[in-house]
């Protein structure tokens, strides 16, 4: 054999006999230097997220179901539908599992945390569209300020919250979520109460539908059935919503002016008060003596006066209007203080929108980050 047979044909047996043979070699076995080795790529394992949502649900011929055929032939009665044209309707109608999953509430054991709330909700995309959407809408937001009293800065804080300006408006079938909740909601408290409030829901989205003409399973909304840039449930839209732009229809999925025009007088019918200008919520500190404490839990409203306040050793580090009445709220932070706030009846009349004071706050606080970011003091 050769001398450079044998050379090779050793150093080839070294290579696979070595310790180091499973590192990159060159044909000849050589240890490759790092700089020329193959990388292996690592590929991360894939993290599970939550199932892919069922927007279009399944076939349960709601028909058949004997809730549903009493519901129908109230509605008939009442509302002066044909019963045929119920039926033809329920015919199509799915059950979507995915609403019912979702009315849920969160399970219990996790502390309110306001911080973590509003990281979420006022956030550079929202403030960012807030300022084109005010920029695009200025017209229609300044002819509702003067029209309801209400300003531009909460006007433009509800539908971002809400939607991001009608990025997110819903992807189920309104009548496929309402029926659904209306007549198999999950075991709750409050179940019958609940699926009442649906069928009410259901029975104004008919209604709404044919006072406009439209296809009733054309509405798209949340999976409970709210509508639109604003998120109206039915009722609040046949109640509250305005052909603001004037074209003759109300469109709150399409039209800003109708969103912008609606939100507002929605806000005027729960007790928005134009004449209560300035800020809507106050700092505010609270005695350790605790006297304050039941003023907490008196409701989504503004009963006490500045001097009933200070007794109960609740205190603001700026002068707030004397003639206002207020409530307390306590915004909760985990395991960090709680945040306390003096707030008016305007703050009060955003809850009727939302009953949450985290809704509330975060309404204010992106129209605040909203106006700032568009150079307004």
């Amino acid at each position: 054999m050769p001398m450079k047979t044998l050379i090779t044909s050793l150093l080839l047996s070294a290579a696979i006999l070595s310790p180091a043979s499973h590192a990159a070699v060159d044909p000849y076995g050589y240890k490759l230097p790092p700089s020329m080795q193959k990388k292996k790529k690592v590929v991360p394992p894939k993290k599970k997220g939550p199932p892919p949502v069922d927007y279009v649900g399944e076939f349960v011929n709601f028909g058949d179901w004997k809730e549903v055929r009493e519901f129908l032939d109230d509605v008939a009665a009442r509302d002066g539908f044909d019963r045929a044209e119920l039926n033809t309707l329920m015919a199509q109608v799915r059950f979507v599992d995915a609403a019912v999953q979702l009315v849920k509430p969160a399970p219990p054991g996790k502390p309110k945390n306001w911080q973590a709330y509003s990281r979420l909700t006022v956030e550079p995309v929202r403030i960012d569209g807030g300022v084109k959407f005010w920029n695009e809408n200025v017209d229609a937001l300044n002819r509702a300020e003067a029209l309801y009293g209400v300003p531009a800065e909460i006007l433009v804080g509800i539908i971002g919250v809400e939607t991001v300006y009608g990025r997110n408006t819903g992807r189920f079938r309104v009548v496929d979520a309402l029926a659904t909740l209306a007549f198999s909601y999950p075991e709750a408290p409050q179940r019958r109460d609940r699926m009442a409030f649906f069928r009410g829901e259901l029975e104004s989205t008919l209604l709404f539908a044919r006072q406009s003409g439209i296809d009733p399973l054309s509405l798209k909304g949340s999976f409970a059935g709210a509508i639109g840039m604003p998120q109206f449930m039915p009722s609040s839209l046949m109640k509250y919503a305005v052909d603001f732009d004037g074209d003759g229809k109300i469109d709150l999925l399409g039209s800003s002016g109708d969103a912008i025009g609606s939100v507002a007088a929605f806000l005027v019918a729960h007790g928005w008060q134009r004449e209560q200008g300035g800020p809507l919520v106050y700092a505010a500190a609270v005695s350790p003596s605790r006297e304050w404490e039941p003023m907490i839990k008196q409701g989504l409203v503004a009963t006490y006066r500045t001097a009933e306040l200070s007794a109960a050793g609740v205190t603001t580090t700026v002068p707030v209007p004397e003639q206002q009445s207020y409530g307390l709220v306590d915004l909760q932070n985990g395991a960090e203080p709680t945040e306390y706030w003096l707030a008016n009846a305007n703050f009060f009349a955003i809850t009727q929108y939302n009953r949450s004071y985290f809704y509330a706050m975060s309404v204010v606080e992106l129209g605040r980050a909203v106006r700032l970011a568009r150079g307004g003091m």
